[in-house]
């Protein structure tokens, strides 16, 4: 950073705390620095993650949407349904000319793939988070002891988490542990030949553009140990017990239709499902596959105008809302009169049975949740 002197821009710079005053804080930090000893090698964890941010009059961005779209696309969305809500706000307020403000940038996101917006003096912007997991002799890392984990079996989804609000400003004190972390991250690029060329040339790039960074709260997702190494087998969630009760609900209630499998394999998942809600344990083994639930940290990219967008070369394969709709009624999805041929009823007749069945095992799910029913 020499090339600043002794004016090192507000983005590159790492606050680092010796000791953080709060005792949960700094068991947090020790945690931290043990992981580093018991899971040495940091590695990507699934693939970037988008959300929105707001700009502060105070300084930073604050995050107002969930932080786990793997498209670009889906938090343009949720921008729009934001703008939406607001200006449902400023009608029931009375305030007109605000409300059809706040409709004219949804409608615009409607048509238009835009990762960035000003709406009445505000800025929006799509938000690019990388996913990294650490990993050791054993593994990936678990949760840690000190990672919140309030919730009861069936009941993360009450669980708001620490991301939706959280503030993206490089020039907030963190911890040493997590400041070393930060500086590890951002200098990570993809090697030579383990990403495609423009991936690679993306990352590279980002360094320049995006050199300083900012650790999100960590998330949690289920990863499979298959073919010899670990894989994430669905999205993060804000919690531990989030993960746990998105992999019970696999065994209980996706699995059993989605696989046919027979009231044996049932009554095997099912056990699986009561020992992880009993011992809210983070590893079990399905069908001799070790399942285990992971953290993941996520780190976002800050330059001289604040937090990373998308890059050219992220996977982006959706359309706006609108021009989705319009396609889909050129290619007459939307008649309502089109006479389905036999294959296309027969397949519309196993969907609905699948569908029946989905909500016959979310019901006794709901019902184990709440105590209205034993454990099979």
């Amino acid at each position: 950073m020499s090339e600043h002197g002794d004016q090192v821009p507000g983005y590159r710079m790492i606050r680092m705390e010796a000791l953080p005053e709060a005792p949960a804080a700094a068991l947090a930090d020790v945690e931290a620095w043990q992981a580093r000893k018991a899971y040495p090698d940091v590695l990507g964890g699934g693939g970037p993650v988008f959300t929105v941010a707001e700009e502060l009059e105070s300084g930073g961005w604050e995050i107002i949407s969930q932080f786990s779209s793997p498209y670009p696309q889906g938090a343009r969305d949720s921008m729009a349904m934001m703008f939406r809500e607001r200006a449902r706000t400023a009608e029931d307020a009375g305030d007109t000319e605000t409300q059809q403000e706040w409709l004219r940038g949804a409608e615009r996101l409607d048509w238009e793939a835009l990762d960035e917006l000003t709406v009445l003096g505000r800025r929006f912007r799509t938000v690019r988070g990388d996913q990294f997991i650490r990993m050791g002799p054993t593994g990936p890392e678990p949760p840690r002891p000190s990672d919140p984990d309030p919730a009861k079996p069936g009941h993360a989804h009450e669980y708001r988490g620490r991301t939706k609000g959280f503030v993206i400003d490089p020039f907030t004190p963190t911890g040493m542990s997590e400041g070393i972390l930060r500086m590890e991250l951002l200098s990570l690029v993809h090697a030579r030949g383990t990403a495609p060329s423009a991936v690679r040339k993306d990352s590279l790039r980002a360094l320049e553009t995006h050199p300083g960074g900012v650790l999100l709260p960590a998330e949690f997702t289920a990863a499979e140990f298959t073919d010899g190494h670990w894989a994430p087998r669905q999205m993060t969630n804000a919690s531990p017990q989030g993960s746990r009760d998105t992999l019970t609900t696999y065994l209980r209630v996706m699995a059993p239709v989605m696989q046919k499998l027979d009231e044996k394999k049932r009554a095997e998942y099912g056990r699986l499902a009561d020992r992880m809600d009993d011992e809210r344990c983070d590893e079990i083994v399905v069908d001799g596959c070790r399942t285990r639930i992971v953290r993941v940290e996520r780190l976002v990219r800050v330059g001289p105008d604040g937090p990373e967008g998308p890059r050219p070369s992220d996977i982006d394969p959706e359309l706006p809302t609108a021009v989705q709709e319009e396609q889909l009624r050129e290619e007459g999805v939307f008649d309502e009169y089109r006479v389905l041929n036999e294959k296309e009823t027969e397949q519309r007749r196993i969907a609905d049975e699948q569908a029946k069945e989905f909500l016959r095992l979310f019901e006794e799910q709901r019902r184990r949740r709440d105590g209205d029913t034993d454990k099979a």
